[in-house]
């Protein structure tokens, strides 16, 4: 089995409700400096950091973007109800720039630090 590396996608169907989808980037081994990804052409690198009672209520994505995930716990809920919590080292790949959204929240109570990765 060739390696991955895991992202979940979140993204809106035709109807508009919004999906998780568990991917894997491909990966190819690249000797001593371990396996990496084919290059991702990307637009910008936004750093961002959240309030302790961070609670964002349903809203799209404003464009597709990488999120990395830095530190603290979040849970997020697509329009359908499902909910998935999500820790520090994860990749979310979002896409739902159109549709009904998702709901995200902090599960700790602290600042939250993240990175957004847009294309």
């Amino acid at each position: 089995m060739k390696p991955g590396f895991p992202v979940t996608r979140i993204y809106s169907d035709v109807s508009g409700d919004t999906h998780f989808e568990d991917l894997e980037i491909a990966l190819t081994d690249a000797g001593k400096i371990g396996a990496l990804s084919e290059a991702v052409p990307v637009k910008s690198i936004i750093f961002r950091e959240v309030v302790e009672d961070y609670d964002y209520d349903f809203h799209n994505a404003p464009q597709r973007q990488y999120i990395l995930l830095m530190d603290g716990e979040i849970e997020i809920e697509t329009s359908l109800g499902v909910k998935r919590v999500f820790v520090p080292g994860e990749v979310l790949l979002v896409e739902d720039i159109t549709g009904k959204g998702h709901r995200s929240r902090n599960l700790t109570r602290a600042k939250r630090k993240s990175v957004f990765v847009t294309f």
